[in-house]
């Protein structure tokens, strides 16, 4: 997607020049990748791979082509690591933190691990990015957040109690940055995302989220599990929007820390997400049979939500921010990455 279109501005040499993406391996930190090279600019890339693909990086090398792609530097380190984190804020203009362990079920088992990684790596990269003098640090934080408000509608001012490590880890994170952000020059923004989806989401292991492994699964002609009855409202939000927001975000004017929902503020049953699922697969693939295809009930998850939904109200507000990319529009560019016949990895063209 041309980031002059994401912005809505005239120039996206208005962009700061030297941006450091964490987690730039991954699915949302290499679509942000793609992205700022396509604008020209500067990247420089933290990931140590425990999550992340050289496959993705690979994959935005041969779309950006050599020229955009010599912009980009990256640095294989660790967030827990503050030697890491220094090397990788060293003269860069804006920061989007997307590294993380993430997933609810992988926090069940494996809390440790994702305490340290989300909650005391991020404060590392907050106060190395403060100490050396970058300007705007933009962070990933999770609806999961929210955790057991009853509303199906979630607002930033309305907490519940975490449902889950991961849902601790994420909070922790929002804390610690509201901390950084009070004490030092640097802005700090929070963007909590509902539900991501798109190309480069990785669909195998247990922890994979549900869009890519149901996909995986039909394109198997397999039978989706799903945790539950199915009744489970989500907001599933394309990857574009997500980009969008971050860079939104990023040249907002300096002022308060601030948290902000990013989704459509539409839900989608999984018995519904289902059905439209498994309808654009067999259309895709040209695969009738898929479509008869039943799912597999299984019981629900520890930790899971019955319904989230983002508000938008403030985001729309304070970062004019509007979902571009719905469900349906989303799911058919999502489904021809997976089945081999994408035209563009985006709804829309990129630069």
């Amino acid at each position: 997607m041309s980031v002059l279109r994401l912005l809505d501005r005239e120039n996206a040499s208005e962009l700061p020049d030297v941006w450091l993406v964490t987690g730039v391996a991954g699915f949302i930190g290499s679509h942000l990748l793609e992205t700022l090279l396509e604008a020209d600019r500067q990247v420089v890339g933290l990931d140590n791979f425990s999550t992340g693909k050289k496959e993705n990086l690979a994959d935005v090398a041969a779309r950006v082509g050599p020229d955009r792609w010599g912009r980009f530097r990256l640095i294989e380190g660790d967030l827990r690591s503050r030697g890491d984190c220094d090397a990788a804020v060293h003269g860069v203009d804006i920061v989007l933190h997307q590294a993380a362990l993430n997933s609810v079920p992988r926090s069940m088992a494996q809390p440790v691990a994702v305490l340290e990684t989300n909650s005391l790596g991020s404060v590392n990269l907050f106060t190395a990015a403060a100490e050396a003098g970058v300007s705007h640090v933009v962070y990933a934080s999770s609806s999961s957040v929210y955790g057991d408000v009853s509303a199906p509608m979630r607002r930033e001012s309305v907490l519940g109690e975490p449902m889950s490590p991961y849902a601790v880890s994420k909070r922790a994170m929002e804390q610690l940055a509201a901390v950084v952000h009070r004490n030092t020059a640097t802005t700090l923004t929070g963007l909590r995302y509902f539900n991501v989806f798109g190309p480069r989401q990785n669909p195998d292991g247990p922890y994979s989220a549900v869009i890519p492994r149901w996909i995986r699964a039909l394109l198997a002609t397999e039978s989706p599990v799903i945790y539950g009855d199915g009744t489970q409202s989500r907001d599933f939000t394309h990857v574009d929007n997500v980009v969008r927001a971050n860079i939104l975000a990023a040249v907002r004017t300096p002022g308060d820390h601030q948290v902000f929902n990013v989704g459509t503020g539409h839900g989608t049953s999984l018995n519904t997400l289902f059905e439209v699922l498994r309808a654009q697969v067999a259309a895709v693939t040209e695969r009738p049979e898929i479509a008869a295809l039943p799912s597999a009930p299984a019981p629900p998850r520890a930790g899971d939500v019955l319904s989230a939904l983002a508000e938008l109200s403030l985001v729309r507000q304070e970062l004019d921010y509007e979902p571009t990319v719905g469900l349906v529009q989303g799911l058919r560019a999502t489904v021809s990455h997976f089945a081999g016949t994408p035209t563009t990895h985006s709804p829309e063209a990129r630069i």
